[in-house]
């Protein structure tokens, strides 16, 4: 590239930085020393997360950090390369056969993450012939891979947030005779819950299949752990589950558990699986322990749960699981709130555009079985004090 063309980049570069600098949407990091799972220091000082995923504080169980040191011990990273090459292991299919378990299917397959596993999921059950219809609050790798999937000829329609009455009217009007209706089980930045049972009613009725991304809910939800379907008592009726390992798990990695024959499509035509590396053994490990915890000693999400409880009550909010949102409306007023609880030693990002839509800015709370009951006091007095004139 000439100088010239260069300088056309970064001058446009530059501006449009500016432009969200302006608009208090410009996006940055924020370096912090990690202590444990839930407690940081940044700049020298300690803060607390209540804003992290890690649901089941399961991330540092004693469980999950020896089986991911002895895994690594013993394999190192393991073999490098896809699970087509060689990247697949009986301990990979270990962990598949238990998260089928867990999902109530015959089958899951591996993804590098939750998002690839959307991206490999929709490249595969993309086509001419395919209608596929998405709640408008579905996560950003839900819509991403709606986009890829209309690039091989699927019709994407997107319905608005939980209205049944509307995806039943999109259905009605569609003439494609494959039918995916998809949604979050619950919803990551809203913490809602998706109307599963009216989801399985409708895609009967519409021989549709459906696809739940229960990233947020897995190991939350349901007597077993098996998330916000197990726990609206529809799981056998959800064709493809989608799931990560980055959440309550306290890992990395993402799956799919589906049919055999669901998964043996995927494998063959999940391009986001196909080309990507397998996941590092002591990944698969520490995730391998983390179900089994969870699922052995349910005091980890009654915790959980008892923590949910007491903040809904002291924000007179609806206990719907463990994530908390106060919108604000204006980005700059949900950054001013963000500076004000990181002052009180509480760490809360503010959520702007365009991962919420424009006008509903806000504080993304998260809880976590590992708090403390003095880490809730902290969260809910620093919560008060936003909400107090001056």
């Amino acid at each position: 590239m000439n100088g010239q063309g260069h300088g056309a980049w970064s001058s446009w570069v530059e501006r449009a930085l500016c432009a969200l600098d302006e608009a208090s949407l410009k996006r940055k990091r924020m370096p912090i020393e990690a202590i444990d799972s839930l407690r940081v220091r940044f700049e020298g000082v300690p803060l607390t997360l209540f804003s992290a995923n890690d649901y089941l504080g399961l991330s540092c169980h004693p469980e999950v950090r020896a089986a991911a040191a002895e895994s690594a011990s013993a394999f190192g990273m393991g073999p490098r390369g896809s699970a087509l090459i060689c990247g697949y292991t009986d301990q990979h299919e270990a962990l598949e056969q238990e998260l089928a378990r867990l999902k109530g299917t015959e089958a899951a397959l591996l993804t590098p993450s939750g998002f690839s596993a959307n991206m490999a999921l929709f490249s595969a059950f993309g086509g001419a012939d395919v209608a596929i219809f998405s709640d408008s609050l579905n996560h950003a790798s839900i819509v991403d891979a709606c986009r890829l999937a209309a690039r091989s000829g699927a019709e994407v329609s997107v319905y608005p947030h939980a209205d049944v009455s509307a995806l039943d009217a999109l259905l009605e009007r569609c003439d494609r005779p494959r039918r995916l209706i998809v949604s979050d089980g619950l919803f990551s930045m809203d913490g809602d819950a998706a109307p599963l049972e009216a989801l399985v009613e409708l895609k009967k009725r519409h021989g549709a299949l459906l696809c739940v991304d229960d990233a947020h809910g897995t190991l939350v939800f349901g007597a077993s752990g098996g998330g916000v379907a197990e726990a609206q008592g529809v799981s056998a009726d959800v064709d493809l589950h989608v799931g990560t390992l980055s959440k309550a798990f306290g890992a990395l990695g993402g799956f799919v558990a589906a049919s055999k024959v669901w998964c043996e499509w995927l494998l063959n035509k999940g391009r986001a699986q196909i080309y990507s590396t397998s996941l590092p053994l002591p990944l698969v490990a520490a995730a391998r322990a983390a179900l089994s915890v969870a699922q052995r000693e349910p005091a980890h999400r009654e915790r959980l749960w008892a923590h949910i409880e007491r903040v809904a009550e002291a924000l007179h909010m609806p206990a719907r699981g463990p994530v908390f949102s106060r919108i604000l409306g204006d980005p700059e007023r949900a950054l001013e709130a963000s500076r004000h609880l990181l002052a009180a030693g509480i760490h809360v990002t503010a959520i702007r555009p365009p991962t919420v839509p424009t006008g509903t800015s806000r504080l993304r709370v998260t809880l976590s079985a590992a708090h403390r009951s003095e880490d809730i006091d902290a969260l809910l007095d620093a919560m008060k004090e936003l909400e107090e004139p001056g």
